[in-house]
């Protein structure tokens, strides 16, 4: 994927940290792996955002990729990479879908790019031998560069979800009373109440301020998002658990100016919900969803699922601690760093020609 003006850094780092270049004008030195400098351009009204998401990468240690202008080399465009081992290849219509482990998007390796072939025995080997990528694609989901990474310690294979035993399938049986205490089944008017609050965490696009979350970004991250959710969940008293869906989804959103984002799976936490309020059956409760990146109400399973375009698709419910397809993350590092990054990937799409979602020319 060798665009000549293009450059991919495992890190960068802020060089000059005058406050005012970097708010206001964007004049700001930055130094890349190799120890190779690039520099805004000051005349360019995008410079200063540019400027914040690169500070933003700096202070997070994220990769990221940049092309430079041919003719005064300054910084053109930003993009953030994702890393880790690859997932899944398979053939599709205009070339090749990729999975990474640790990212629910699925990206488009289009045979129509000139370097089709060399990414292609990059991908088969990176999968083979379960070696890491840095992958960048671009609003559509379309890989514009792809290259080996030798993944870190957290960059391990995805264990698969932990299944229910029947004995707690037998303990949740709908109709056992006692299945209102464990969930705490809230009241219609709590869940959306709890809803709410999930949802006014949501960030400015333009400015994305630390704890915000990046539910207007919904290409990619919702595993951290979700987390983040179940963590809130907890502090206002109630217990979640999750749902995760699995196939080839295509779901519509106002936040990607495409209209859509394909997902090979998705996970939102899930409350139980009274479906009565009177005797003899206060008891019983309906699960309900909570995903602020999709809707702006608690929704049911059916609801939550049939968004998401994939009738076919499989559904797995997991305790709230399950972070990652059965990895946890019990000090939260990992669900922080992944918010980070998805913030800043929001921040640099609403820097871009088409400005901050949600885009009027979606329905």
């Amino acid at each position: 994927m060798a665009n000549p003006n293009a450059v991919v850094s495992r890190y960068v780092r802020l060089v000059q940290s005058d406050e005012a270049n970097l708010a206001a004008r964007g004049a700001s030195e930055f130094e890349l792996e190799g120890g190779r400098r690039v520099r805004l351009d000051p005349q360019n009204p995008r410079s200063a955002g540019l400027a914040r998401v690169l500070a933003g990468l700096a202070e997070l240690g994220h990769p990221v990729y940049l092309e430079l202008d041919e003719g005064t080399g300054a910084v053109s465009r930003l993009l953030v990479p994702k890393t880790g081992p690859v997932d899944s290849v398979r053939e599709v219509d205009g070339g090749l879908e990729v999975v990474l482990e640790k990212s629910h998007a699925r990206h488009l390796l289009s045979r129509d790019d000139p370097d089709y072939a060399e990414a292609e025995r990059t991908l088969r080997e990176a999968v083979s031998g379960k070696t890491g990528v840095i992958l960048t694609a671009d609003d559509s989901q379309r890989i514009v560069d792809l290259r080996f990474f030798e993944p870190g310690p957290d960059d391990g294979p995805v264990r698969q979800p932990p299944k229910t035993s029947w004995i707690e399938r037998f303990l949740l049986w709908p109709f056992w009373p006692w299945r209102w205490f464990y969930y705490r089944c809230l009241s219609p008017r709590q869940a959306q109440q709890i809803f709410d609050a999930m949802s006014a965490t949501t960030c400015n696009p333009l400015t994305v301020p630390p704890p915000c979350i990046p539910f207007m970004y919904p290409d990619d991250g919702c595993w951290a998002r979700a987390h983040e959710m179940a963590r809130l969940m907890i502090g206002l008293g109630v217990t979640p658990r999750k749902v995760w869906i699995s196939g080839s989804l295509h779901t519509p959103t106002r936040n990607n100016h495409n209209c859509f984002v394909n997902w090979a799976w998705h996970v939102a936490p899930v409350l139980c919900v009274r479906a009565r309020q009177w005797w003899p059956f206060w008891w019983s409760g309906t699960t309900m969803v909570i995903d602020p990146s999709l809707f702006t109400t608690p929704v049911t399973v059916a609801a939550w699922k049939a968004v998401q375009g994939d009738p076919s698709a499989t559904l797995t419910y997991t305790p709230w601690t399950d972070y990652l397809w059965g990895a946890t993350d019990p000090g939260f590092t990992q669900t922080n760093y992944y918010l980070g990054v998805y913030r800043l990937a929001l921040q640099n799409r609403s820097i871009g020609p088409d400005g901050p979602p949600p885009y009027a020319n979606c329905p």
